[in-house]
């Protein structure tokens, strides 16, 4: 039996992360509920991302979640599978791939302007506008990731609010065996923050290439390594236990968030002046001299930090060519955020799914929350604190 999810489309790479999360945890929680069927969970090629911009590095769409994650690691979680490898089990060598059942998610409007909110899984009308799909013969056309190849026998449309554990009552296994959920990240998480969710996060370590770039350009660049910064994980996750005793690299890091932010958040985006200043002040409080910044700044912008920070060293991960073309801009985005969670103390961006995925990676190698849940102040002195989503083992 195979799980297929797809997500809207102008979600971005981390948010993506956090909806496999929520499919995992679903399917964990489908295999101890239902011993009688074996489900595997399709994991949908990553591709055209918003924030995905980078030039003459090749096409990026239909990448594999290997070149991101160690598929091994996953699959210690729950049964997962390449969209690859399930096209060529699923179809048996023929060319077109026709799935059983496709559940086109919607939020519940009324609910949202009402707000009165209760959980629901209703069959609905499917809109007009905006609907991916399209009835060809006796099959249903749609995006499916770009493929042209695939189909559906049945797309229905659901109103849906509730946690993903919600969804098991709309699978129907000794008739149908593939299921695709299309807009996924409606479905919210079953527990945000247990045990379970820390578990399918912990499982997704990267690929080793990624931390094989990243642990050289700290060796280089930032005088730091695992013996020394008290980093040192198990080769398996599942070995892993909680502690608080990462000390970090000798240098802070900082996740710097522009671009969309100064439009749909500009209240929380710090000027650049403001931001070498926050960094001034946390490093001499420190008695740190290096900042490492992830950012999506443009380059007369970071300039302009590095010039504000002149009396300190600051530095960001340039590339090779190599490592552009084979890793891509999400590729990128990882080696930043492993570097950043390696830091004696980390900075982010309020509200920024980026600086998230740096803080369950600090909160994964055991650093203290004093040194991880940090964000830069915005605009007006507005500085937001937001929430601690410490681990839970």
């Amino acid at each position: 039996m195979y799980i297929l999810y797809d997500v809207n489309l102008p979600e971005g790479f981390n948010l993506r992360r956090d909806v496999y999360i929520r499919a995992a945890v679903f399917l964990r929680n489908l295999i101890d509920n239902d011993t009688k069927y074996d489900w595997q969970l399709v994991l949908p090629p990553w591709g055209n991302l918003y924030h995905w911009r980078s030039m003459n590095i090749g096409m990026q769409k239909y990448i594999p979640w290997a070149t991101f994650f160690d598929i091994v690691s996953l699959q210690k979680y729950i049964p997962v599978l390449e969209m690859y490898e399930f096209m060529k089990e699923y179809s048996v060598d023929r060319k077109e791939i026709v799935l059983d059942r496709v559940y086109f998610l919607q939020h519940d409007e009324n609910m949202f302007s009402a707000g009165k909110f209760v959980d629901k899984n209703e069959v609905a009308s499917c809109p007009e506008n905006n609907f991916p799909y399209r009835k060809i013969n006796d099959k249903f056309a749609g995006r499916f990731w770009g493929y042209s190849n695939i189909t559906a026998l049945e797309v229905k449309c659901i109103i849906f609010h509730g946690t993903t554990f919600g969804l098991m009552k709309n699978l129907k296994p000794s008739i149908h065996r593939s299921f695709m959920f299309d807009h996924m990240e409606i479905a919210l998480h079953k527990e945000y923050g247990s045990v379970d969710y820390w578990m399918a996060r912990r499982s997704m370590r990267y690929n080793s290439e990624l931390y094989n770039v990243a642990n050289e350009f700290r060796k280089k660049y930032l005088n730091s390594d695992d013996k020394k910064d008290n980093t040192e994980r198990p080769d398996d996750w599942t070995m892993e236990k909680g502690k608080r005793n990462a000390v970090g690299g000798q240098y802070l890091a900082v996740h710097l968030r522009r671009r969309d932010f100064l439009m749909g958040r500009k209240d929380t985006v710090p000027t650049i002046k403001s931001a070498a200043s926050q960094l001034k002040k946390k490093l001499k409080e420190l008695k740190l001299e290096t900042v490492f910044v992830a950012t999506d700044a443009k380059d007369h912008e970071y300039e302009d930090l590095v010039t504000q920070l002149r009396n300190y060293t600051v530095i960001r991960f340039s590339p090779t060519d190599y490592i552009r073309t084979k890793f891509k801009d999400g590729g990128l985005a990882i080696i930043d955020q492993i570097i950043c969670s390696y830091a004696r103390y980390f900075i982010g961006t309020y509200e920024s799914t980026f600086t998230f995925r740096i803080q369950e990676d600090r909160e994964i190698l055991g650093f203290l929350n004093e040194t991880t849940f940090n964000y830069l102040c915005g605009t007006k002195n507005k500085c937001e604190t937001g929430g601690r989503w410490t681990i839970v083992w």
